[in-house]
């Protein structure tokens, strides 16, 4: 595994099939190679371009939030309904990890080294160039599923459990930041 993709995400641990394990990796490793942001920078600039510029949470901080709380969520949908409604931890955290993957290809820095949104950006949002990055590592149709229903085009499809878990795992830890009431 590519040491560089691994120190941002140590939660790759997590994941105890190998083999999805390194495809979650993989993905990563690809996006890094196409974009034109460093991992460096993705411990620096915002999460979102959606708060405006003064926004101090970065990219990282957020997505290792998502998996975080995605995890949380799971073990206790676990524990309450394993049952009737299992969660396959290994398909949450590999989703979670890769939700957002694809905004490495929709953003780019412009003159000024600000984060901005590409013209690909505008025509494909980062659900549907994630996808597209997992299923060319050999992802399985429900981590791309998740990657994809995540966001609000999510909203349009049927949603397995763990794709509703990171879609809300995502949203609490972004709306708070969109809506904040300042006083």
């Amino acid at each position: 595994m590519n040491k560089v993709v691994y120190d941002l995400w140590p939660e790759l641990d997590w994941i105890d099939n190998e083999e999805l394990k390194e495809k979650t990796a993989r993905v990563w490793e690809l996006a890094l190679e196409r974009s034109v942001l460093s991992a460096e920078d993705l411990n620096t600039i915002p999460f979102t371009l959606l708060c405006g510029p003064d926004l101090k949470v970065s990219f990282m901080a957020h997505k290792r939030c998502v998996v975080h709380v995605a995890l949380e969520s799971g073990k206790k949908m676990n524990e309450f309904f394993r049952e009737a409604l299992p969660v396959n931890m290994d398909t949450l955290i590999s989703g979670a990890i890769l939700a957002d993957v694809g905004k490495l290809l929709e953003y780019v820095k412009d003159e000024d080294g600000n984060v901005v949104q590409a013209t690909y950006g505008k025509y494909l949002r980062h659900p549907f160039s994630g996808v597209s990055l997992a299923e060319e590592c050999g992802l399985p149709p429900e981590v791309c599923h998740i990657i994809a229903a995540h966001a609000g085009e999510g909203d349009h499809v049927k949603r397995t459990t763990e794709a509703y878990i990171v879609h809300h795992a995502d949203f609490m830890t972004f709306l708070p930041f969109k809506s904040r009431l300042v006083v």
